[in-house]
């Protein structure tokens, strides 16, 4: 069939990751201000989309396929690099979920969880995705004690 007549599908507002084709998290100019080096910032505008595919080396991106790669970040976001903290807002990482693990109780993860509730959290600037962490925990400490899928 002639592509002339094929209908392209209409843009529902998404973003997905010209490299991997994830589904991007749409973040704003906070986030992308305080991850993105000041070398690259100027490439991206005031709003762009998180690719939180892990094995990606593309961090954010424009639906111009413009992005910038894991290595123009200020520092190691999580989940791009598993030794970063998974709460940027408090520094709580993937070694305290498992220390949890092995202490037989989420103790750190409840302080956490009570934390993200507070004025501290600063969630849309300090996380890379502009997300709370709390979903990304939760999954972590699932996937590690077996009652999800890796």
């Amino acid at each position: 069939m002639n592509k002339a007549f094929v209908r392209e599908p209409e843009f529902d507002g998404r973003g997905y990751c010209p490299r991997c084709g994830a589904l991007g998290i749409a973040v704003t100019s906070e986030a992308l201000d305080n991850h993105i080096s000041p070398r690259a910032r100027p490439r991206i505008g005031d709003s762009a989309w998180f690719c939180s595919f892990a094995g990606c080396e593309v961090a954010y991106f424009t639906l111009l396929e413009t992005v910038v790669e894991v290595g123009q970040l200020m520092a190691p976001v999580y989940p791009k690099d598993d030794s970063a903290p998974i709460c940027a807002c408090f520094g709580f990482g993937r070694v305290d979920v498992e220390a949890d693990i092995r202490d037989g109780a989420p103790t750190r993860i409840r302080a956490l969880l009570e934390r993200t509730a507070s004025p501290q959290a600063d969630c849309q600037r300090q996380a890379a995705d502009g997300r709370c962490c709390r979903g990304a925990v939760q999954r972590l400490y699932l996937q590690l004690t077996g009652q999800t899928e890796q």
